[in-house]
């Protein structure tokens, strides 16, 4: 027998954080979060997020054992603004058993039917800035920290559960090597002069902070078109800067500004920390803090966060002051490998800067959805 219990103290979010480590122990490719850092994350005192959404978080229990977890999210700023009446499910982990899985969906379905929902989509998390999707490819290749690692069945339980495709998005690398740099140099020096455009990069995290604001403006601006965005408020920003500058190297920021200092482009990538975070098992005391130390100042890999240019600029060729700066840090720092987080199959603008990189597509995920 399977019984759901809502997850609400901090010692309960513990069980609700730790129940992936049990699942996938042993696993190669399997990242682990900082346990207490998502932790802070389901904090409604401590996540802006929750300013305009709100989140329960169960687990499943047979045999006083837990066997599965699942967050039901709604974004208010989605359902009122956008007129999307979506229920959302996250962290979404299962052992091999239906009855687990379809107990845990039924009861995020129960949630959006109280709530006068239409349909339930997942997994996904609180906003576009969240790990989003479902593995559907690439179980033998090492995940990154911004995105979910999953079984080869969860795929199967959703379909057969009756759950369809929504969206799909790739992942994909390529080797620094192949980048034709003279290529890139030149056409980054005559875009700049045709538009008027510089390019900042930096040295010191303090010098990168005053832009970030900016940055954030402009990427609402960019990805505002797709279907699936959701912007980002000034609060979460806050909260963004104060979780993740600390890992972000900022030779590895890049902006390009138009002649009066208006950002018109932004990328950001970070030093790979997979590893890192594999050696930390979801501890920063006493060594997890040295190992991801160590991987931000010896990384070969960098993973390819964020990248956004504001739609005035489409189709000029922005994309090459970026990637001609990149260039530069990666072989100054000894960069062979860039890893592209998620993008949006449907997302041809995006997927059109890379064309010349020679990338491999390594995994494909998605998100599912069911009328309610």
């Amino acid at each position: 027998m399977i019984t759901l219990k809502e997850m609400k103290s901090k010692s309960e979010m513990r069980q609700f954080v730790k129940f992936p480590f049990s699942l996938y122990k042993g696993s190669k490719y399997w990242i682990p979060p900082i346990i207490n850092d998502e932790i802070t994350s389901f904090d409604k005192k401590e996540n802006p997020v929750f300013d305009h959404a709100e989140a329960r978080f169960f687990v499943a229990i047979r045999d006083k054992k837990i066997v599965g977890r699942i967050a039901a999210i709604i974004n208010w700023t989605e359902v009122n603004q956008q007129k999307l009446k979506k229920m959302r499910f996250g962290w979404f982990d299962f052992i091999d058993d239906k009855e687990v899985s379809k107990t845990l969906l039924n009861k995020v379905i129960a949630i959006g039917k109280e709530k006068q929902l239409e349909f339930i989509e997942g997994p996904v998390g609180f906003s576009n800035l969240d790990k989003t999707g479902v593995l559907i490819e690439g179980f033998d290749v090492l995940g990154t920290m911004i995105t979910w690692y999953n079984h080869p069945y969860y795929k199967d339980h959703l379909e057969q559960l009756g759950y369809k495709k929504e969206k799909e998005w790739i992942e994909s690398s390529f080797l620094v090597k192949d980048i034709k740099a003279e290529n890139f140099t030149r056409m980054s020096n005559l875009i700049q002069k045709r538009y008027k455009l510089k390019s900042l990069t930096f040295t010191k995290t303090k010098d990168v902070l005053p832009y970030i604001d900016a940055m954030f403006a402009l990427f609402n601006e960019s990805y505002k078109k797709l279907s699936s965005f959701v912007p980002i408020s000034e609060t979460q920003v806050a909260y963004m800067k104060k979780k993740f500058i600390k890992y972000i190297h900022p030779e590895f920021i890049k902006f390009v500004a138009d002649e009066n200092d208006n950002l018109v482009a932004f990328a950001i990538t970070m030093p790979s920390f997979s590893k890192a975070l594999q050696k930390a098992n979801g501890k920063l005391f006493p060594m997890g803090l040295f190992y991801l130390l160590q991987a931000q100042k010896n990384a070969t890999d960098v993973v390819f966060y964020l990248i956004g240019i504001h739609p005035k600029y489409h189709n000029k060729g922005v994309n090459v002051i970026i990637f001609d700066e990149y260039y530069k840090t990666y072989n100054k720092l000894g960069i062979t490998r860039c890893i592209r987080t998620p993008e949006l199959e449907d997302n041809k603008a995006i997927q059109a800067l890379w064309r010349n990189f020679n990338p491999k597509i390594t995994k494909r995920r998605r998100t599912y959805k069911k009328d309610i």
